[in-house]
């Protein structure tokens, strides 16, 4: 199990590399992110939904854990 991951990176990478998936991979989902990486963040659906995901805060690292905001 890794250290939990930081919000604000999480949301940076997102926002302008998130139809790429990259923010998918820094969080530890693979998976998904080599997904995403295909379909161009699912047409940018995908992509939308993980933002608003990352910014309300309910957005999760592969592990389960919350990102962390660093103050």
């Amino acid at each position: 199990m890794g250290m939990q991951k930081d919000w604000l990176t999480t949301l940076l990478l997102c926002i302008f590399l998130g139809v790429f998936g990259v923010h998918r991979f820094y969080t530890g989902y693979i998976a998904i992110g080599l997904i995403q990486l295909f379909t161009f963040g699912g047409c940018g659906i995908w992509w939308l939904i993980d933002l608003i995901m990352i910014a309300t805060g309910s957005f999760t690292d592969s592990n389960g854990l919350p990102l962390v905001k660093n103050v």
